[in-house]
C-alpha cells in the first residue's frame, strides 16, 4: 500500500476497542458483536465510504445505536389498543417494576422463612383471585393456547369434548383450535350448525364418553342474522346435572365486565354463570404478559396443576411477576386507551395537525387481539400522504401509521401523551426525507 494512502490512517482495531464508548458498550452487546462493528465501519472505511477520520465517531454512534435485541421500540398510531404484531399489550410501569425486580434470583419457588420449597406462581393467583372472588382457584400458563391444551388434556384425552359447530374457530396464521384440542388425542363431538345450536343438541350428545362440554367465544368475528347459541347460565345446568365439567374460552381476557364492550364476555360474569373452569389471556384485555389464565372449581383446577403437561406449559417467573402487579395495579395502557378521553384526543390531534398543517379526520380505533370484534373506537387522526408510511415505520423512533383509502393515518389512542412531541419529529423527518429524494430526484434529471 502506498505511504500516501490514506487507508494507512484508518485506527487499529485494538485502539477502537480501547475506546470509552466501545469498552461501556462491551458487556451490553458481547465481544463478537463489538468486533463486527469495528470490522463493518473500518472495512467502509477501506471501500472509501468513509474517511479515516470518522472512523471513530461513526464506531461510537453505530454502538450507541445498537441494542442487545433486535426487537424494534414502536410507537403505535393505529389506534388498534391490543395489536398482535405489536406484541400485543404494552405493560404497565408496575409490570415493567415487577420485571426488573424479578430479572435476577427470586424467590419464585421457595419459602425463605424456612427455606422449604413453595408453590410457584402464589402470588400471581392470588392477584387474580383478589380481582376475581368468583373463582375457588386459578392456575398460570404461558398462553391461551397452552390453557386450552392442559384443560382438553386432562379432562377428555382419548375421551369426547362437545364444541358448537358455530365456535370452531381459526385464528391467526391459520391456527385453528379443533387441530389444537385434536392434538391431545381428545375426539371432537361437534354439535348443532354453524349458526344454529340449541340446548337438545348438546343434550342429546353428552354421554358415557364426554370428557367436557367447551364453550367457545368467537372473539374474531360475529355472525348475524338467523342465529342461536346456548349461553353458558343454560348450558351449565345441563353440565351439572350430568357431572360434565364445563369449560368456557373467553380469550380476551376481562376479569370484570366492561360498559364500555357489553357483549365482551368476562371471567366473573362466567364463573357466576355455572362455567367450571374458564380460560382466558393475560396479553389481551387484562393489559398484562402473555399468559393463559385458568380460573374456577378447585377440584378441576388442582387436577390440572397435577397434570404432567402443567410442567411442560408452566409460566416463568417474569411472566408472573409482570401478571401480578398487572392485576394488582389496576391501571395499565390498555385500559387508559380503551377508555381514552375524545375530548382529549381531539386536542391532542389537532395540536399536531397545526404544527405539521395537515388534516384531521374522524377514526374509529378497535380493541384488536381477537377482543370486540365490530365495536368501534370513536376518535381522530391526522390524515397524511400514503407515501410517509414506510419512512415512518423505518425512521427513528418506528412509528406504525393505519394505511387506509390512500392515506396514512396517525391515531394517538394508544400513543402516551408524553410521545406527542416523538410523533410530531417522526413525521417531520419522513416528509423532510420524501422532500430530500425528490429534490435530488429531480436535480439527477436535469443532468
Amino acid at each position: 500500500m502506498d505511504q500516501t494512502d490514506p487507508r494507512r490512517h484508518i485506527p487499529r482495531t485494538n485502539d477502537l476497542l480501547a475506546l470509552p464508548a466501545v469498552l461501556d458498550a462491551a458487556g451490553r452487546l458481547g465481544g463478537h458483536v463489538i468486533r463486527e462493528l469495528v470490522r463493518d465501519v473500518q472495512d467502509r472505511a477501506r471501500r472509501g465510504e468513509l474517511a479515516p477520520g470518522q472512523v471513530e465517531s461513526t464506531l461510537t454512534s453505530e454502538v450507541d445505536a445498537r441494542r442487545a435485541t433486535t426487537l424494534r421500540p414502536v410507537l403505535n398510531a393505529t389506534g388498534v389498543i391490543v395489536h398482535t404484531n405489536l406484541g400485543r399489550a404494552p405493560l404497565s410501569d408496575a409490570a415493567k417494576e415487577a420485571l426488573i425486580a424479578a430479572s435476577g434470583y427470586v424467590d419464585v419457588e421457595l419459602d425463605l422463612r424456612d427455606g422449604s420449597r413453595s408453590s410457584r406462581g402464589a402470588g400471581a393467583r392470588a392477584a387474580l383471585l383478589a380481582a376475581c372472588p368468583a373463582a375457588e382457584a386459578a392456575l398460570v400458563v404461558n398462553n391461551g393456547a397452552a390453557a386450552l391444551v392442559l384443560a382438553t388434556t386432562a379432562l377428555a384425552a382419548g375421551r369426547e369434548v362437545i364444541l358448537s359447530r358455530g365456535e370452531l374457530v381459526e385464528i391467526g396464521a391459520g391456527f385453528r383450535l379443533t387441530d389444537l384440542m385434536e392434538s391431545t388425542g381428545a375426539v371432537l363431538r361437534e354439535v348443532g350448525t354453524t349458526n344454529r345450536t340449541h340446548l337438545a343438541d348438546y343434550e342429546d350428545a353428552i354421554g358415557a364418553q364426554t370428557g367436557c362440554v367447551l364453550k367457545v367465544h368467537p372473539s374474531n368475528f360475529r355472525v348475524d342474522g338467523f342465529t342461536s347459541a346456548v349461553p353458558v347460565q343454560e348450558l351449565s345446568q345441563l353440565t351439572r346435572s350430568g357431572d360434565v365439567p364445563l369449560v368456557a374460552d373467553l380469550g380476551s381476557g376481562l376479569l370484570a365486565p366492561d360498559p364500555l364492550l357489553p357483549d365482551e364476555p368476562d371471567v366473573t360474569s362466567a364463573l357466576l354463570d355455572g362455567a367450571d373452569v374458564v380460560i382466558a389471556s393475560g396479553d389481551k384485555l387484562l393489559g398484562g404478559p402473555q399468559a393463559g389464565l385458568l380460573l374456577g372449581r378447585k377440584d378441576i383446577i388442582d387436577k390440572l396443576a397435577r397434570h404432567p403437561l402443567a410442567r411442560a406449559v408452566r409460566a416463568d417467573k417474569l411472566a408472573l411477576a409482570a401478571l401480578e402487579a398487572t392485576v394488582t395495579a389496576g391501571a395499565t395502557p390498555v385500559h387508559q386507551a380503551l377508555h381514552a378521553d375524545a375530548d382529549e384526543l381531539r386536542r391532542r390531534t389537532d395540536r399536531l395537525a397545526a404544527a405539521l398543517d395537515v388534516l384531521v379526520v374522524a377514526h374509529d380505533g378497535r380493541v384488536g387481539g381477537g377482543g370486540a370484534p365490530g365495536v368501534p373506537l370513536p376518535g381522530w387522526a391526522l390524515r397524511l400522504p400514503e407515501r410517509l408510511a414506510g419512512p415512518l415505520r423505518t425512521g427513528t423512533p418506528a412509528v406504525l401509521p393505519r394505511v387506509h383509502d390512500g392515506a396514512c393515518l396517525i391515531d394517538l389512542r394508544c400513543v402516551p401523551a408524553d410521545d406527542d412531541d416523538r410523533i410530531l419529529d417522526a413525521v417531520r423527518q419522513a416528509q423532510a426525507g420524501f422532500a430530500a429524494a425528490g429534490a435530488a430526484a429531480g436535480a439527477g434529471g436535469a443532468a
